[in-house]
């Protein structure tokens, strides 16, 4: 007999690992949220550039804040995360909980999934979360709701590589996620207001110049250098990577979370009651496309004998969007 979930889980397609592993524990609690409006109450969409030493240049879309805690704040869910050092412990803790017939949310590094495949690439990324939501002692399989509409039986040797990896720049340490839905609700027009505006802030107001609309620049900038820092590998898997994490492959919905931002405006006219954030939502959505062709750019170069000789054309485009988002989110400053 196949390995079954829990009673009452449902399966279906997401976007994104958290707000799709968010929405997958949302509905087995009878909350039903769209992954979009989880996204955006947890004012999760930014920009970022980071090379940390000895880790590939990274190029994301999401915030440096904690998201998932505040999208359940403005839900009315307490949503905790606890990490743990102990390969058993985490073990027998994952194992009473499936028994108990709750499933949990973890964070583990994708690269050790045995039902991923990177054509070849040794691809690490140790953000990626999924819930596990079936458990089977005898054969010592744990089931695993992704991204896609498929069930994924995995055993505990794997799911514990998985879940222990020391991979940079984003080890996770065995995180698993609880949840309250005791208080849960629907968000208010203030939440949904704070939410864009915290949004609005980390991008035209970062603290740094590797974040927001300014680290798109830094972006365009340091492309150009990647040549002088990595060798003729890195700088494949780089390209690599950032094709991945701009593309809805690596999760992000497509278009760097462009594209589940401008759904994510659509609702919130609906709870705000203002239909200004339409055409803004509009806005985003042709941003998000441009991103998309700049992913398929990076995934092009990165196949070819000399990429370092074609990271040029990525400046322009770069430069065009850094310009876009500007003005794109200054109008939703106004706005709020």
């Amino acid at each position: 007999m196949a390995l079954q979930p829990l009673k009452g889980f449902r399966q279906f397609k997401s976007w994104h690992c958290i707000t799709g592993s968010m929405r997958h524990i949302y509905d087995f609690y009878g909350h039903p949220v769209s992954e979009d409006l989880l996204l955006g109450l947890g004012a999760a969409v930014g920009f970022i550039y980071w090379h940390q030493k000895g880790t590939y240049p990274f190029i994301g879309g999401r915030s440096s804040r904690d998201p998932e805690r505040m999208a359940g704040e403005r839900t009315g869910v307490v949503v905790k995360m606890h990490t743990s050092g102990s390969a058993r412990r985490a073990e027998q803790t994952l194992i009473a909980e499936l028994e108990a017939g709750r499933p949990v949310m973890l964070q583990l590094d994708m690269g050790f999934l045995p039902y991923f495949d990177f054509g070849g690439h040794d691809y690490h990324f140790g953000g990626h979360v999924v819930v596990a939501c079936g458990y089977d002692g005898e054969t010592r399989q744990v089931l695993l709701a992704d991204r896609d509409e498929e069930l994924h039986p995995v055993s505990l040797e794997d799911l514990e590589k998985a879940r222990g990896s020391t991979h940079k720049p984003f080890p996770p340490k065995r995180t698993r996620y609880s949840f309250d839905h005791s208080q849960k609700r629907v968000p208010t027009a203030a939440e949904t207001r704070a939410a864009i505006r915290e949004m609005c802030q980390g991008m035209l107001e970062p603290p740094i110049s590797n974040l927001g609309a300014k680290g798109i620049r830094t972006a365009a900038k340091r492309i150009l250098e990647w040549p002088s820092v990595l060798d003729g590998d890195e700088l494949k898997g780089t390209l690599f990577n950032a094709f991945i994490f701009i593309n809805e492959r690596g999760g992000t919905g497509g278009g760097i979370f462009r594209f589940m931002l401008s759904r994510f405006l659509r609702e919130a006219a609906g709870i705000t009651g203002d239909d200004c954030l339409l055409p803004i939502a509009d806005e985003f959505h042709g941003i998000a496309q441009e991103w998309d062709e700049l992913g398929y750019w990076f995934r092009d170069i990165s196949q070819v004998e000399d990429p370092a000789a074609r990271l040029g054309e990525s400046t322009a485009p770069l430069l065009q969007l850094a310009d876009r988002e500007q003005a794109a989110w200054g109008r939703l400053s106004e706005w709020v």
